[in-house]
């Protein structure tokens, strides 16, 4: 702990001293490049991002998942790991401020509670997925293969390090506007659908039917442990009326009671026609 606490005087020691802004030599340092990022893919990151890169090594570390220093065979090179650690506290600040200002009534605890249903790895992931973020992320075969199978964990991590290299390239002020304006509409859509308790509508559509609860059962478990993907069928009486998959078995649940209220919802329109 000594060593510790001895490591950070040393370095704020440092940083009182520097002036302003970080000493390039350091950021040359701490940002070697492979210059996978050429212009042109720049070009359309900054598209994607609806920005002004200025600096790309901070964005081509920020989407090197650590899998792909395998294939750079190199100890100079980092992965976006160090930069998801500081997007992940501007990331929280902002949402903080964003949510201190907006609900002037609401108490710290309750506060805490929306930030966190606000600021998860699914919303991240789908925040990720709309920027087309996983076109650029640098990964190895395995891993892309694991994103593939839709382990969204790395874009979450990506878009968290994406969020630190835009505060170092561009500055507070822009990274607030990137969150503010880009990720948070996103992420309050997802969590007002992941809000939504689909399996609790099912249950009063059908008993209000008449018919007995719906039972949920797992025809399929996929996958390694730390990826597994689960498959669930939802009945009615004896009737199959939707399936879903998920990364548990709760989601699945979940996917498969969304799709037997919308196939009741199209029945129910079709004899309304007829």
């Amino acid at each position: 702990m000594k060593d510790i606490v001895r490591t950070l005087y040393v370095n704020f020691l440092k940083l009182t001293s520097a002036r302003g802004s970080v000493d390039p030599a350091i950021t040359k340092e701490l940002f070697p490049t492979a210059e996978i990022l050429t212009p042109a893919r720049v070009k359309d990151l900054s598209a994607a991002l609806d920005l002004e890169i200025k600096n790309p090594a901070f964005y081509e570390q920020a989407l090197t998942h650590r899998s792909y220093l395998q294939v750079l065979n190199s100890p100079d090179y980092r992965s976006n790991e160090r930069l998801e650690f500081l997007g992940d506290a501007i990331l929280g600040m902002v949402t903080a401020e964003y949510l201190f200002y907006n609900n002037r009534q609401v108490l710290e605890g309750e506060l805490t509670k929306m930030r966190s249903w606000l600021v998860n790895k699914k919303s991240l992931a789908i925040c990720a997925r709309t920027l087309h973020l996983e076109s650029f992320l640098l990964l190895s075969y395995s891993a892309n293969q694991s994103l593939q199978r839709g382990n969204d964990s790395m874009l979450a991590d990506a878009l968290e390090a994406i969020i630190a290299a835009i505060y170092l390239d561009l500055g507070f002020d822009e990274v607030r506007k990137f969150i503010v304006n880009s990720m948070l509409p996103i992420m309050v859509n997802e969590s007002l659908v992941q809000d939504t308790n689909f399996k609790s509508l099912l249950l009063e559509d059908v008993q209000s039917r008449g018919h007995a609860a719906p039972k949920y059962v797992v025809i399929r478990e996929e996958g390694p442990d730390h990826e597994k993907e689960f498959t669930v069928e939802v009945y009615v009486d004896s009737t199959c009326i939707g399936v879903g998959t998920g990364r548990n078995k709760k989601d699945a649940e979940q996917k498969a009671a969304k799709a037997g209220i919308d196939l009741l919802a199209k029945k129910k329109e079709r004899r309304r026609r007829q």
